[in-house]
């Protein structure tokens, strides 16, 4: 079958299963945008910036498990895509971006909107391609989709030129199969070093399992609960891991890292032995790596040989897919209880300032963990997938937000990419339209990828927007506050009307002060028919707490003031802590709690420890 350049692409698109791409035309992808009409079976969304592109793509691949697919021209087009790969790249998260390039003999003249992206997208993709004859694109364009889908997943991209698009060549799918020579990983570790591991994990004392996205990306979420329901070894979670293993579930103790719960880091700390499971160690996590877990031994499983002793020495690294992994390992555990290691856990726990949706109560301010608990209680029962933007907001959704299905929170971890949210939420709205999926933001980030509500508008689709609006750039001001004496140099920050600015794009904008008003705004949001944008006005110079300070030792975290624990529960009579989640025995009968002693009760003229004087409480 003969096509042109231009129809093969539509043709490999649909064979690989793709029904929606992302994409802005341009001139030196204009042959293939003519030939899109051929294929109504795949539905293009027309975004307003060519990073919304790449961003769509990621959220739809990372709420589908799907490959995602954004297209744009030259030039600027393809430039202005780097930005949403490179987020890919980090997070491991498997999208193909097809560019149109001049010219074949216009190449290397700078020629009109020529750009080397093979060359600039190079330290951010898993691979790229330049094709410059028709009868290379389907080979590149199937290659592009297995690599971005095996091993460890991420960003291809496809850059090819007009020409190429427009001459024809004979189609033929299956002559196209990937035969990569150069692309042949294997992952198979010696008997010898699962018989090790085992050994490892019967003989410790105070084990932790580390879970991160690639419990997610290998579906072993159930493989690890047993495991570790097993063997009574607690499981901490990374960022990119949350979700993977239920919140609801008493062997989660939490998130682990730098605005991770304090009695995990402590844990860690302490343990003797860790079980690391498709994470790779980021300095997020470990904080200083010279006193990083000295006295626990190692074990890293991981598909990527790269990530192994990269950041962290380990005793036993398993280079494989956890799947496989998991199932030479687990017979060889031996079941335990570690009563001791859970019962040392749950007292440090006790010591810890809480998170549970009962302490924060209405004391007049809107703080921005009221927002996001409350939005959790009053969505829980519902499908729901947030996705979040980058700062405060971030990880105050991952401390307040219990998710407990895989896939239901999306965000940006290793870039920390602001203005990801709102374009990947609409990307996650595609891959599943069934679910109600949340956009949290802060008003900085919103405000980098805004236009995309047009798209949202054109689309007729339905996101929800919560805007965390602390006129700040909250998570700067917060390193200002604490390591440059308060210093808010171009921190604080002036915004549009959202309300207004929703109306402008024809869609439903409302606006929240009040805690007490939460409840009716969420449900309203819920019941209007197409996408909604909430201003959440809350507390200005509010902190995440607890913090590792970068490059300090894990456990030397700054944490909450009493005084403003107690502010914010708006009561001086002693206030109890809830106790902690503890591991259901082997009978199946919960073990006894430690219980949480009290904390201290407020000065009559108590006043916050660190930071501004001029609210009541501004500490979270």
């Amino acid at each position: 079958m003969k096509l042109t350049g231009a129809e093969i692409i539509w043709e490999c698109l649909q064979k690989e299963g793709v029904d929606v791409v992302f994409g802005y035309p341009g001139g030196a992808i204009l042959p293939t945008y003519d030939a899109m009409t051929k294929y109504p079976k795949i539905h293009h969304v027309l975004v307003r910036h060519e990073q919304g592109a790449t961003h769509m793509a990621d959220g739809y691949a990372r709420a589908s498990g799907k490959v995602g697919v954004a297209i744009a021209t030259s030039g600027p087009g393809a430039t202005n895509m780097i930005t949403g790969i490179a987020t890919a790249m980090m997070d491991s998260s498997p999208i193909v971006c097809i560019t149109g390039q001049v010219g074949s003999k216009a190449i290397g003249t700078d020629a009109f909107q020529e750009t080397d992206v093979t060359g600039v997208s190079l330290p951010v993709t898993k691979h790229n391609y330049l094709v410059t004859r028709p009868g290379d694109i389907a080979r590149a364009i199937r290659e592009a989709f297995y690599i971005a889908k095996s091993g460890r997943p991420g960003p291809v991209l496809v850059d090819i030129t007009k020409d190429a698009q427009q001459m024809t060549a004979e189609f033929d799918w299956e002559g196209a199969a990937p035969r990569l020579p150069g692309y042949r990983p294997s992952y198979h570790a010696p008997a010898s070093e699962y018989e090790r591991a085992a050994e490892l994990i019967n003989s410790a004392k105070r084990p932790l399992i580390l879970a991160g996205q690639g419990i997610l990306k290998s579906g072993t979420t159930d493989e690890v609960l047993k495991l570790a329901k097993d063997a009574g070894i607690p499981i901490t979670t990374t960022l990119l891991g949350i979700g993977v293993i239920p919140a609801s579930s008493p062997l989660n103790l939490g998130m682990m890292g730098m605005h991770g719960e304090a009695w995990v880091n402590q844990a860690i700390q302490q343990a003797d032995l860790l079980i690391a499971l498709g994470m790779r160690f980021d300095d997020r996590v470990t904080g200083n790596l010279k006193t990083y877990a000295l006295n626990a031994k190692k074990i890293h499983v991981d598909i990527d040989p790269s990530e192994i002793n990269k950041n962290v020495p380990v005793d036993i690294a398993l280079i494989g897919d956890l799947r496989e992994v998991l199932a030479v390992i687990a017979p060889q555990v031996k079941k335990a209880e570690h009563a001791e290691w859970w019962t040392t856990i749950n007292a440090m726990r006790g010591d810890a300032a809480v998170r549970d949706i009962q302490s924060l109560p209405d004391n007049g301010h809107l703080y921005a963990a009221h927002v996001i608990n409350d939005l959790w209680r009053l969505t829980q029962k519902r499908d729901t997938i947030v996705v979040t933007d980058v700062g405060q907001h971030q990880m105050w959704e991952a401390q307040y937000y219990r998710h407990d299905q895989p896939r239901s929170l999306i965000t940006s971890g290793g870039l920390g990419t602001m203005g990801f949210a709102l374009p990947a939420a609409i990307g996650a709205k595609f891959a599943c339209p069934e679910k109600d999926v949340w956009v949290v933001c802060g008003d900085g980030g919103f405000q980098m990828t805004s236009c995309e509500l047009a798209t949202a508008e054109q689309e007729g689709i339905k996101v929800n927007v919560a805007i965390i609006n602390n006129s700040f750039l909250g998570m700067v001001r917060q390193w200002q506050e604490f390591f440059y004496d308060k210093r808010y140099a171009a921190t604080p920050m002036t915004g549009p009307d959202f309300v207004k600015l929703a109306e402008a794009y024809r869609l439903k904008g409302l606006r929240c002060n009040k805690r007490s008003d939460v409840k009716a705004t969420v449900d309203s949001t819920l019941a209007a028919k197409g996408t909604v944008v909430i201003d959440f006005v809350v507390e200005k110079e509010d902190t995440v707490f607890p913090m590792v300070p970068a490059g300090a030792d894990l456990d030397k975290m700054i944490r909450r003031p009493k005084q403003d624990v107690m502010l914010e529960s708006g009561s001086d009579k002693d206030w109890e802590m809830p106790a902690a989640p503890v591991r259901p025995a082997a009978n199946g009968q919960a073990k006894a709690a430690v219980k949480a002693p009290k904390a201290a009760k407020k000065p009559a003229a108590a006043v916050p420890s660190r930071g501004p004087k001029t609210t009541k409480s501004n500490r979270r």
